[in-house]
């Protein structure tokens, strides 16, 4: 699996030195993206043990452990940054998007290296789909997080239970488009269709600030 590594080190390169010349909230939000693409990495890690040392097949991997490691995974730079730096609330919720959308980056990524670029509509399918449902896994642990965020215990309690829904959320996923027809269609399309109601209805209700 060197393939991912000469990746991710190809991809963390012009992103680290982009960090080190830029101020304030482009410097947060490259490292957020850094941290997830990071997570990423250590995810496919951490995967692979359990499942060789479990002896579980891939496809029950994808259902079973991949949601756990990857959700948890996403969620440790975030747990840092809020245990460390004590952030705002505004700069702890794009944080929480911003690891979402680079652990999705480089898993795309990945996947172009081990299966090509010449099925356009199975690019697009993991491009809006699985890219999808990482933001929106984020997004709830972002929203969660904008309601919980005055109370510390709330925060404590409400976290590991946002990371329970989206740890659900993402092996549902995993379970639909791991099967064929309209099944696949179906789970492919729930987390755009999940953004689309989110832009279209409540948007305007939550206010990250």
């Amino acid at each position: 699996m060197n393939y991912i590594e000469n990746t991710y080190i190809c991809l963390a390169a012009p992103l680290l030195l982009a960090i080190l010349c830029l101020r304030a909230d482009a410097r947060r939000s490259l490292s957020f993206v850094l941290a997830g693409m990071t997570a990423c990495l250590l995810s496919a890690y951490v995967s692979a043990f359990i499942a060789d040392t479990s002896g579980t097949d891939l496809t029950s991997a994808s259902y079973e452990i991949a949601p756990v490691v990857e959700e948890i995974m996403k969620s440790l730079p975030v747990l840092f940054y809020l245990l460390v730096f004590e952030p705002k609330k505004r700069n702890a919720i794009s944080g929480t998007l911003m690891t979402a959308v680079g652990f999705a980056t480089f898993e795309n990524i990945c996947f172009l290296t081990s299966f090509g670029t010449s099925d356009l509509l199975r690019l697009l399918i993991r491009g809006f789909g699985t890219g999808a449902m990482h933001v929106v896994c984020g997004m709830v642990v972002a929203i969660g997080l904008f309601f919980l965020w005055d109370q510390v215990w709330l925060q404590a309690v409400g976290g590991f239970a946002l990371l329970c829904v989206v740890i659900t959320f993402h092996a549902i996923f995993n379970i639909f488009v791991g099967q064929t027809g309209v099944v696949f269609w179906i789970g492919s399309v729930i987390p755009l269709t999940i953004m689309f109601l989110y832009h279209a209805f409540f948007r305007r209700m939550i206010r990250f600030d």
